[in-house]
């Protein structure tokens, strides 16, 4: 494997760089963080006040994000698409067969060893910005996001084998290793998306809340259409710590949700309401109720609070999510998807080098 020191001397390098820059920057992240926090817990006001820490280094935090996603993919067109392809185009793949190592394990000592190395390298970039970011972790709990979802646990060790096995198939077809880096990259940037718009959404069935109109902190709000004047009932924002939320609707029991003339029917004032251009009322953050967070109406909003409570006879919010206990779980699927992707590409690519070499 002596023609990859280069490119392990590279990452090698970057490793440690990013280990000296993100240890740096921890420091002041942890200062941040536990300033906010002596200072909110001495009001005992830290629910509803803003962590700044989550504006802290918003450079770095971009990049960091862009470092994590594009790791895999780095090592997947330096590591993987030259593995095969480089030796057929010198044709060095000759000599290495007239040894006494055979094709089989000849592919799987390359495959291995560069698939580790991947799998390390995309870990190690992984585990130090779980750790960097632990602090805005913590104020955001928004680890189900789509942006943060790659950022930590073991999916990233999928991410990583699965491009160096796409690269290596790629270099076995095509026989080119610049074609074989470019179909890499549109492969693994495409996969990556299928699995997070497609895929991962449907790893396990959500699970489902019901909550009332008049509960204070799970208020929707009116909307109004203009210049048609349609009203609808808008359902509240709602957030789960460390989880995630599909979607939130009001609805009655047979899941349909209220129409304009059914809202302006039930509830007269509403349209003196709407005219009077007092719109929906801001929304304020919640405390949370089993485990969500709502944001509802502001108090005091007399007119809507009396409609509300005649809706509710008949309408309610439902909210389906995913709960945070399923973070770890999902985490472990989608390693698991991705490495049975990987070790796939791996047979394809024996498969074609023992029908075209044959």
């Amino acid at each position: 494997m002596r023609q990859f020191r280069t490119e392990a001397t590279i990452a090698f390098s970057l490793l440690v760089l990013l280990a000296v820059v993100l240890g740096a920057s921890h420091v002041n992240l942890v200062h941040v963080n536990d300033a906010f926090l002596s200072s909110c817990r001495a009001t005992r006001d830290c629910t509803s006040a803003s962590n700044p820490v989550v504006n802290a280094d918003k450079t770095l935090q971009a990049a960091l994000l862009a470092i994590v996603d594009v790791a895999p993919a780095l090592v997947g067109l330096f590591f993987g698409a030259p593995l095969i392809a480089r030796e057929l185009e010198s044709g060095t793949f000759r000599l290495a067969w007239t040894q006494s190592i055979t094709r089989q394990r000849w592919l799987a000592v390359k495959l291995g060893l560069v698939g580790l190395a991947a799998m390390v390298v995309s870990g190690l970039v992984t585990w130090m910005a779980d750790w960097w970011a632990s602090p805005i972790d913590a104020a955001n709990q928004n680890q189900f996001g789509l942006a943060n979802f790659g950022l930590h646990g073991v999916a990233p060790l999928g991410y990583a084998a699965f491009a160096v096995a796409l690269g290596a198939t790629a270099g076995v077809v095509l026989r080119r290793t610049v074609a074989a880096m470019a179909v890499t990259l549109v492969g693994f940037v495409g996969a990556r998306l299928a699995v997070a718009f497609w895929v991962r959404p449907n790893l396990a069935s959500p699970m489902h809340e019901s909550l009332s109109l008049t509960d204070g902190l799970a208020n929707p709000g009116f909307g109004v259409q203009q210049p048609e004047g349609i009203v609808s009932l808008n359902p509240p924002t709602v957030g789960i710590p460390n989880g995630w939320v599909y979607s939130t609707a009001v609805v009655n029991k047979a899941g349909t949700p209220p129409s304009s003339q059914y809202l302006l029917h039930a509830c007269p004032t509403l349209g003196q309401i709407v005219n009077s251009a007092l719109g929906p009322p801001p929304g304020h953050g919640g405390a949370a109720i089993g485990g969500i967070q709502h944001a509802g109406p502001a108090p005091g909003q007399a007119p809507f609070q009396a409609c509300l409570q005649k809706l509710s006879a008949t309408f309610h919010t439902v909210v389906t999510y995913q709960p945070a206990s399923r973070f770890w779980p999902f985490q472990w699927a989608e390693m698991g998807i991705f490495l049975a992707a990987a070790l796939a590409l791996c047979g394809l690519t024996y498969w074609w080098l023992r029908r075209q070499y044959a």
